[in-house]
């Protein structure tokens, strides 16, 4: 590599924020299904304490021998709601507390995968799993939860778009950061490496490694060369930028991928805010051209963003997979959350702004008295956007008990904080109320 091109990744590194945000091991507990749950649990601790014991080391060392940071070093497993089924367990608390010891005992930040998919209906296991989502969250650090309720080939299951805005009200009600851990989603991946939505599909191999890499910073820094340029200039420095970053994540998958002796999956591009001063994807829409994001505009450049992004990752490695975008959460991004105390950004925009981006409503926190059904409907709206727009949308919204609008609530670390929004107050109980299954649009049927 020229030396030019080294002193700018150490720069990108140094001064914009430029860090690969997580090595992802994917592994699969098919092979752990047992009829008995205590057996089916010592299984999955077993392979996870094998697998993924040398997981946090290598990536330190890889931070270390190559000056890249590497932020989080998590675990993705198999939707459990395939794989307790069998055991007819009343509970799946048993099979939470194992996921939590295991990656404590591995030392990783996260494990993923405490998950259903119930696009087009509930399977044995899958209402179990979700019935036990308030008390698992509470009860556990380490584990986070995701619930897949529709598909632009399914359609969207309402009843259990229903039941999740109840979970998210009873969750809320134990502990509020309950819901940080949690993720509703519309078409959601098997290759995701970011939490708290990560699960390990039952198509990939048996244990993989993805990454997700991240720089909001890099592209702001990169936008502020080319002022005043058109916009497909515009386009085109944030596809290089992207270029660069992927190119990144995909040495740190590689290297990773052979000392541990595990296949390589994917490299996930995602312009993921954190809380840090010069990390906000709002400031790189604003340094677009748009005087605060939620103005009129922010929709057309976050398309632009987005798209530029995935254009450049894929020019810069074939195995670019997960959500690979631009992600929006509020409460993790200091240019966001300036819009919302000004005004200029609300629940209402940014759902608009989930059509063209990433994920969707992310981690936004909202009165503490919001209905369940009130909930349900937000997570609906996505569903629909998702299902029609044949992409991933989820909601990761946070009630807080006893919050009103206006209000800052402190979620600490790379959640950062929030003011709680508000929400419409009309209400959607009768529509929630009906159930059933909105039908997948006619779109969906390609063969």
């Amino acid at each position: 590599m020229e030396t030019a091109k080294i002193l700018e990744t150490i720069h990108m590194i140094s001064d914009e924020n430029l860090d690969v945000r997580t090595i992802t091991m994917g592994i699969s507990l098919l092979d752990c299904i047992d009829s008995d749950s205590s057996v089916a649990c010592q299984k999955i601790y077993d392979k996870i304490t094998s697998k993924a014991k040398d997981l946090v080391k290598v990536g330190q060392a890889i931070e270390a021998e190559y000056g890249i940071p590497i932020i989080n070093k998590r675990i993705s497993v198999t939707p459990i709601s395939l794989i307790a089924a069998a055991s007819h367990d009343k509970d799946y608390l048993k099979y939470a507390h194992t996921l939590d010891r295991a990656a404590k005992a591995v030392g990783v930040n996260f494990i993923g995968g405490f998950s259903a998919l119930v696009q087009k209906g509930y399977q044995t296991g899958d209402q179990t799993l979700i019935a036990s989502l308030p008390q698992v969250l509470a009860e556990t650090e380490l584990v986070c939860a995701s619930v897949n309720v529709g598909s632009t080939r399914s359609g969207i299951n309402m009843d259990a778009v229903k039941q999740m805005g109840q979970v998210v009200v009873a969750a809320s009600k134990k502990d509020v950061m309950t819901n940080a851990k949690m993720v509703i989603f519309c078409n959601a991946v098997e290759d995701n490496p970011f939490m708290a939505g990560a699960f390990h599909g039952v198509g990939e191999r048996d244990v993989v490694i993805n990454v997700g890499v991240s720089g909001p910073g890099v592209v702001k820094t990169a936008l502020e060369k080319v002022k005043g340029q058109p916009l497909d200039v515009v386009a085109n420095t944030i596809k290089e930028t992207a270029f660069k970053v992927t190119r990144m994540g995909q040495l740190v998958g590689t290297v990773a991928s052979e000392r541990l002796e595990v296949p390589f999956g994917i490299v996930d591009l995602s312009l993921a805010p954190t809380p840090a001063v010069g990390d906000s994807v709002a400031q790189v829409l604003e340094e677009i051209g748009l005087e605060q994001v939620g103005t009129h505009g922010t929709t057309a450049a976050l398309a632009m963003l987005n798209d530029a992004v995935k254009k450049g990752g894929i020019m810069a490695c074939s195995q670019v997979g997960g959500l690979s975008g631009a992600f929006i959460p509020v409460s993790e991004d200091a240019g966001m959350i300036d819009a919302v105390r000004a005004g200029c950004l609300n629940i209402e925009k940014l759902e608009a702004m989930t059509a063209v981006c990433s994920v969707g409503l992310d981690m936004i926190a909202v009165p503490g008295d919001t209905p369940a059904e009130t909930i349900s409907a937000m997570i609906a709206d996505e569903a629909a956007i998702g299902m029609i727009n044949n992409k991933t949308t989820a909601v990761r919204v946070i009630p807080v008990p006893g919050a009103k609008v206006g209000d800052k609530v402190e979620f600490g670390g790379l959640l950062g904080h929030a003011p709680v929004m508000a929400v419409n107050s009309a209400s959607s109980a009768e529509m929630i109320n009906r159930g059933g299954l909105i039908p997948a649009p006619i779109h969906s049927f390609k063969n």
